[in-house]
């Protein structure tokens, strides 16, 4: 087994942090005026729901790669699990839902360390949950967005430099753009755009920092001899799919904040666009002499799921299988055209999470509809239920705005992170892969 330079800084700022929270004054008395126990149970539920997607999109992510880097591509998903959520209680949760300054970020100070979060009042759009369980279940969201990067950045992507940019990710890109969307003081929230669950502030922001990583990585050896391995484990995406598909209900159905009709509405459109999702890339794949495949269904129910996830609390059940249907073929028509390009985007994180969060925007603006929910107001309804430019337009606008941030700070995050700890691994390192690399270990295969 190769050793590592022992590294004490990272331990030292997690022993500082325990350090600190063992002086934390205990919440006092929890406020109940107004709290609804069914509302309550249903968002447990969806938190639970939400962090069980991580381990999904390992799995889905682990059988994808080649077999000396499952376990590596693995754990970057669960690792954040760690890391974002530490983040989260400190300051994380502040940046995103803290006292608003100028509607671009939350005070850091807010809630710091959670102050104030078990014996608050309840969020003003969430009025009838805790205000804790709020915290909680946007936490999960935060977990699962840096995950779905680190499929671009498979077989070649140094672990530690991986954790840091995460956390840098974390605190620049996510949480400000979810001020931007969740916030009422948000500029993006009080400007008029909708994204019900998380189009824009995850998927969007994922897949920018995909191509930006891809690009900044530059192609694995394998990739440019032509000679990639197959996928490790067909059985693994399948099971990724399931959990992602069964954990995406409490995604977007939870965003509803209730146990009520617009949660009912949620849930039946995401299941809708994914099985049109799936259906559509498959097909479509045979018109052009492909068999159908297990993989090709489970990433065009994902990409389904990622292009509803926006428009989920804002379209009919009608205008979830127009969603799914056609961003499944947009994204794999991007698919295609990556395959044949230079571009090393190992698992296809921006044709999927990109393309699909963008194709979700683009069509909320086009189908979103009073009647789904009172939110959209009359003049601002969806493009083809009115023939009003207004709310399609903003969202034009958001889309180019959301890219060119996203994008662009990613891409200087990854420069300031190389500078830190080198992001790329040696060629040899890359050639024996990352499972012993990165963490001696390695898939034993029966």
């Amino acid at each position: 087994m190769t050793q590592q330079k022992p590294t004490w800084l990272p331990i030292l700022i997690l022993l500082a942090i325990a350090l600190a929270a063992a002086f934390v004054p205990a919440p006092g008395s929890a406020v109940t005026e107004g709290i609804n126990s069914g509302d309550t149970a249903w968002m447990l539920v969806s938190s639970g729901l939400v962090l069980l997607m991580t381990p999904g999109l390992a799995y889905f992510y682990g059988g994808m790669v080649n077999h000396k880097n499952v376990i590596s591509t693995m754990l970057q998903s669960f690792i954040a699990m760690g890391v974002i959520t530490v983040i989260w209680v400190v300051f994380g949760f502040s940046l995103a839902f803290g006292e608003s300054i100028g509607g671009f970020v939350g005070n850091p100070l807010s809630y710091a360390m959670f102050q104030g979060v078990f014996d608050g009042k309840p969020w003003s759009l969430a009025p009838t949950i805790p205000f804790a369980l709020f915290a909680f279940f946007q936490m999960k969201f935060a977990v699962i967005t840096p995950a779905l990067i680190s499929g671009a950045l498979a077989e070649r992507i140094n672990f530690r430099a991986f954790v840091l940019f995460m956390v840098l990710f974390c605190v620049i890109v996510y949480a400000p753009l979810a001020h931007w969307t969740w916030h009422p003081e948000g500029w993006l929230f009080k400007y008029g755009v909708l994204d019900f669950a998380g189009g824009t502030v995850v998927h969007m922001s994922a897949g920018w920092a995909a191509l930006a990583g891809a690009l900044y990585l530059k192609r694995r050896k394998s990739h440019i001899e032509a000679s990639v391995l197959p996928p490790a484990n067909i059985p693994y995406v399948l099971l990724g799919t399931g959990l992602l598909w069964f954990g995406w209900f409490g995604f977007n159905a939870g965003s509803a904040v209730g146990a009520g009709p617009l949660a009912v509405s949620a849930f039946a459109t995401t299941h809708v666009a994914a099985a049109s999702a799936g259906l559509s890339w498959v097909l479509f794949d045979v018109t052009r002499g492909r068999k159908v495949s297990a993989l090709g269904f489970c990433i065009g129910a994902v990409v389904g799921l990622v292009a509803i996830t926006p428009a989920s609390g804002f379209v009919s059940v009608t205008a979830a299988i127009t969603i799914g249907t056609v961003a499944a073929i947009v994204s794999n028509i991007a698919a295609h055209w990556r395959a044949n390009s230079k571009l090393d985007d190992t698992l296809d994180v921006f044709p999927c999470h990109g393309v699909g969060g963008m194709m979700g925007m683009v069509m909320t603006g086009l189908f979103a509809s009073k009647a789904v929910n009172s939110v959209v107001v009359d003049v601002e309804q969806g493009l083809f239920i009115t023939g009003d430019f207004a709310l399609f337009g903003k969202h034009m606008i958001a889309l180019a705005v959301v890219s060119a941030f996203a994008f662009g700070m990613s891409y200087l995050l990854l420069i300031v992170t190389d500078k830190i700890i080198p992001l790329r691994v040696t060629e040899e390192e890359e050639r024996v892969g990352l499972d012993i690399s990165q963490h001696d270990e390695s898939l034993i295969e029966a």
